[in-house]
């Protein structure tokens, strides 16, 4: 007889569909890695990463009378993950640092078609072009320079706390302007990687 992990995911589907457990294991041995792999790719946080992964599995346990997949087990538990992710950005309910390391994470050339990559640039140098002049500069100095909250401050002879507070500002910003194109964007950049 053959140990589960010979057979194909449309197998497993109808072993899964029949009540089987083993059917279960062998997916999530197959999936949790390269889905955790995906999912902390965007939100660079285990604890959420995980929670996610775990919520996906126990639907696809718990709906395995009923569930259609019409594409593959693969695609299927892939945008159902994708799903998970842009509900909880919408939600806001990300570390702080999410947005912080985003607009490194959307110059790294791989990370967008360039098309796509060109027009969510614009659309975040539009955003900051708005920002109040010293909140501009503070952002476009740490952000496009690199350079540390000190370093700022010393640069442009202000306290720390004035940096941290026009940063946070700008974020801040950031984030309620771009909630719904983030969501389109990352959809759109996820479906492709």
């Amino acid at each position: 007889m053959a140990t589960y992990s010979t057979y194909t995911d449309y197998e497993l589907l109808a072993f899964l569909k029949a009540g089987d457990e083993a059917a279960l294991s062998e997916f999530y041995k197959r999936y949790w890695q390269p889905l955790y792999i995906s999912v902390n790719n965007m939100l660079k946080d285990r604890q959420p990463c995980e929670d996610i992964i775990q919520e996906i599995f126990i639907k696809l346990w718990d709906k395995r009378e009923s569930i259609e997949i019409q594409i593959s087990v693969k695609a299927y538990l892939f945008a159902s993950c994708r799903y998970k992710v842009f509900r909880l950005i919408k939600s806001q309910k990300v570390r702080e640092d999410f947005f912080d390391g985003l607009h490194e994470r959307l110059h790294e050339p791989s990370a967008y078609g360039s098309l796509e990559h060109k027009e969510l640039l614009q659309q975040i140098n539009s955003i900051v072009e708005q920002l109040p002049d010293k909140c501009r500069e503070v952002y476009k100095l740490s952000r496009e320079e690199n350079l540390s909250h000190k370093e700022i401050a010393e640069r442009l002879g202000i306290s720390t706390k004035t940096v941290e507070n026009h940063i946070t500002r700008a974020l801040t910003q950031l984030r309620s302007s771009m909630g719904g194109l983030l969501t389109i964007e990352l959809i759109g950049w996820w479906m492709k990687n």
